[in-house]
């Protein structure tokens, strides 16, 4: 069993100001280890309300239910998300012919390996709580395609995903007419939310990259603020074999004067994005340098963080999110909104720290560590990736202190499912692996085999059906009298985690 790294070693002789301890432990901490610290997922407390923003069930009414079905078809009936053909032709068409809306507000880019979305959400917490009407394109939904394109912090209803949807095929049609390829699924949903945003009309978008960056749909805009979440391996066989390979294919959201908001990253990541940045004469905010965090420490449904923004101070912030990774995406979320308002280069102030802490505590994330169930306690965390799982892993053990851990894992084909399962080998006593639904899924006996490889065969049950193996994770989490202190975390893909949430009663009408 590996042991889990220490959070970096502090100098015998440490700076009194507490933001010079931050930037001498940003700098000077292993670049991987960094990743696993600054990590992935929006982890949701058993405290936290779900309201608007929770995953969206079906239409109640049958006419709607249909409609929406009939979307759903048609737009997986085009090339999905995992087949690419790396051009920006096509959206650039679309956008032509419906006259660039994305071009009528002001956009704020995210791309990054892990932590997008939960970044998103706590920018378009803190923009809504400064008055301002959000847009929000991300990516993949949890339940329902309908959760992807959000206006004022909630996903579009399903008659108005419709009415976007047919209001646009007349000029999809157009572009797939005249075009090689059609338009693909990922390419046409993030027209339908540039076309809604300008429909609002929305004050601001937060857009998060599908995949890359250069040539992902989303980077028709021209954003003045780009957000590069930590990056690490993942769809290495697109966007290259390393951190700084991949990071040149992100660096491709960063427009001419921009301004560039960092998180920590690995040192051949870093100049990548420092290399784009000079070319295209943008300003660049770097965690542990120009903003970062100052001081955390647990509380109940949550932390309590103090962040240091580009304007100055903001203590005492509640954040009901668990782990060390969740305050290092607030300070990146913070930055973001900061450069947007001008601070830090146009205006030297603060954003008002009472409306800052009144956005972080409302942020919320569906299928993100998400607790589902009680007695014994089930948890939901849709890491897909190796970083994304030490993320989960050592927050899982942080927050909850389970005596007694059994994952759930089922994900999809393709990813680097033995280092995932590595990640989560120190934290799950036993493991039941299985698969979602979709053609995406792992084989089940393939993932059985390096589940062995990695946890030895005492230690791994399969189950081939979703539904079987939560309710065999739930017995083997209540055996030998360890009820109170026993859980789940069900685990490996958002496909799988958003069919477990329906399995357990969350999101049905």
């Amino acid at each position: 069993m590996s042991e889990r790294a220490p959070h970096g070693n502090p100098e015998p002789d440490e700076p009194d100001d507490p933001f010079e301890k931050i930037v001498e432990a940003e700098t000077g901490r292993d670049p991987d280890l960094a990743v696993i610290e600054a990590g992935s997922r929006t982890l949701r407390t058993q405290a936290g309300p779900l309201g608007a923003d929770e995953a969206p069930a079906r239409p109640e009414d049958p006419e709607t239910d249909r409609l929406l079905r009939e979307a759903e078809t048609e737009l997986a009936g085009r090339w999905p998300e995992t087949k690419l053909e790396p051009s920006l032709t096509r959206i650039s068409a679309l956008m032509d012919v419906l006259g660039e809306p994305q071009r009528s507000y002001p956009s704020i880019h995210i791309t990054g390996t892990n932590g997008k979305t939960s970044t998103a959400r706590m920018i378009e917490a803190l923009l809504t709580a400064f008055d301002l009407r959000t847009g929000r394109y991300t990516s993949p939904h949890v339940q329902s395609v309908t959760e992807r394109i959000s206006i004022d912090g909630a996903p579009v209803a399903a008659e108005k995903f419709i009415e976007t949807y047919r209001d646009l095929v007349p000029f999809v049609e157009m572009v797939d007419t005249a075009q090689e390829h059609r338009l693909s699924f990922f390419e046409v949903l993030t027209g339908m939310a540039f076309a809604a945003f300008a429909d609002a009309p929305v004050d601001v978008a937060v857009v998060e990259v599908g995949m890359g960056g250069s040539w992902d749909a989303t980077n028709v805009i021209e954003a003045g603020v780009a957000v590069v979440t930590p990056i690490d391996l993942d769809h290495t066989d697109r966007l290259g074999g390393s951190p700084g390979e991949i990071a040149v294919e992100k660096a491709g959201i960063i427009k001419q004067g921009a301004t560039v908001v960092l998180a920590q990253q690995p040192v051949d990541a870093a100049q990548a994005m420092l290399k784009k940045a000079v070319e295209v004469d943008a300003t660049v905010a770097r965690e542990g340098m120009e903003f970062g965090v100052t001081a955390r420490e647990i509380a109940v449904g949550g932390q309590m963080v103090s962040l240091r923004g580009l304007g100055g101070e903001y203590p005492d912030i509640f954040l009901p999110l668990h782990g060390a990774h969740q305050a290092h995406n607030a300070a990146v979320a913070l930055a973001a909104v900061e450069a947007f308002f001008g601070i830090g280069s146009e205006h030297a102030r603060t954003l008002d720290a009472e409306t800052v802490r009144t956005a972080f505590a409302s942020v919320v994330s569906p299928g993100r560590m998400e607790i589902v169930r009680k007695s014994p306690t089930v948890v939901l965390d849709a890491a897909h990736n190796p970083a994304g799982a030490r993320a989960a892993a050592g927050t899982v053990t942080e927050a909850f202190g389970f005596s007694r851990l059994i994952g759930v894992v089922g994900p999809s084909a393709g990813k680097d499912v033995k280092g995932l399962l590595e990640a989560f080998e120190p934290v799950f006593h036993e493991v039941v692996v299985t698969r979602n639904s979709t053609h995406r899924a792992m084989d089940v006996d393939e993932l059985a085999a390096l589940a062995v490889e990695v946890f030895g065969e005492d230690r791994v049950q399969v189950e081939p059906r979703l539904d079987d193996a939560l309710e065999a994770a739930i017995t083997l989490a209540e055996e030998g009298g360890e009820f109170a202190a026993a859980g789940v975390l069900v685990t490996g893909s958002v496909i799988t985690v958003g069919e477990a949430r329906l399995l357990l009663g969350k999101g049905r009408g």
